[in-house]
């Protein structure tokens, strides 16, 4: 298939395996509830609420500015992330040249290298869409944050249906933030393919185990022990 080994053909699916069993994990199983992104989704309805209730929102206005700054940080970067891919395919020749002196380094054709390239930079192309997106509704939940009512009103029906829309679109701008860094985790394991199938295999699993562990890990459940 496109010129791959099974060697590269068995570490692309173990790739798109373990980019799909996080996922699941994580988004839709059971034990997502356990995820320190399920307690975070949680802490950001309490922090509408608590948002409602208060005369002067400025610290509110702060935190928003903060998640901006952070996400427009990462989606410059999987913009330079794309510029370098594409600059790796004007040069695959000098490139490859360094790849075939790194010890046990796979020999692959011209055709193979930019297959390779161009798989990585279809990943950094969706985690810029991602990020992108989740900056567009921090955008959202700002401008709903301007127009939630007075605290005067906050047991009415209307400031409570407010609040909770804005929950969700910050929730949702907090998964697809979470998306685009999936992505680049996964981005830095699609490295090892240019040395060779075994690296790439390996730097997949311990890829996943980590990011794993930061969901579900000892520090995840510390940071909400009561």
């Amino acid at each position: 298939m496109l010129g791959l080994s099974n060697l590269d053909t068995l570490a692309f699916g173990w790739f798109v395996l373990a980019w799909a069993i996080h996922a699941l994990i994580v988004e839709r199983s059971e034990w997502r509830k356990r995820s320190l992104n399920y307690r975070m989704d949680m802490s950001r309805q309490e922090w509408m609420r608590q948002m409602l209730a208060r005369d002067v929102r400025i610290v509110d206005t702060q935190i928003m500015a903060s998640l901006h700054q952070g996400t427009a940080f990462f989606a410059t970067t999987s913009l330079f992330a794309i510029g370098g891919a594409l600059a790796l395919l004007r040069s695959t020749d000098e490139v490859m040249d360094i790849f075939r002196a790194l010890p046990f380094a796979a020999q692959v054709t011209r055709s193979v290298f930019e297959v390779k390239v161009v798989g990585l930079l279809v990943i950094f192309v969706y985690a810029f869409f991602k990020f992108a997106w989740s900056y567009r509704m921090f955008n959202y939940v700002a401008i709903q944050i301007g127009a939630t009512p007075p605290s005067r009103e906050a047991k009415s029906k209307s400031a409570r249906n407010h609040v909770d829309r804005i929950a969700r679109m910050i929730t949702v701008a907090g998964r697809h933030f979470n998306r685009g860094q999936r992505a680049i985790f996964f981005a830095l394991a699609y490295l090892g393919w240019f040395v060779n199938g075994y690296v790439f295999a390996t730097a997949t699993a311990a890829v996943l185990f980590v990011i794993l562990m930061r969901q579900f890990g000892p520090t995840a459940r510390w940071l909400f022990d009561e």
